[in-house]
């Protein structure tokens, strides 16, 4: 997307899905991607990789949550 990859993605919703590992803590370029996208109006989700291991039941809630509710509106300039 734009000068990103992203892990997941679903159009219909706007919805982006990152699953990290711990080289992610702390970063600086996710923070920046993340507003970029968002400025989109696109919705970001991000999951540490042992959480979709672990807890996959909540990771998937949250994204059915997410789901459920309608699109952000792109932000105007």
């Amino acid at each position: 997307m734009g000068p990103y990859v992203v892990d997941f993605f679903c159009p219909k919703a706007k919805l982006v899905i990152e699953v990290d590992g711990g080289q992610h803590d702390d970063n600086v370029k996710d923070v920046s991607r993340t507003r970029w996208l968002e400025e989109r109006g696109y919705r970001v989700l991000r999951f540490w990789n042992n959480d979709v291991l672990a807890n996959t039941d909540g990771v998937l809630q949250s994204i059915l949550e997410a789901l459920t509710r309608p699109p952000p509106t792109r932000p105007r300039p």
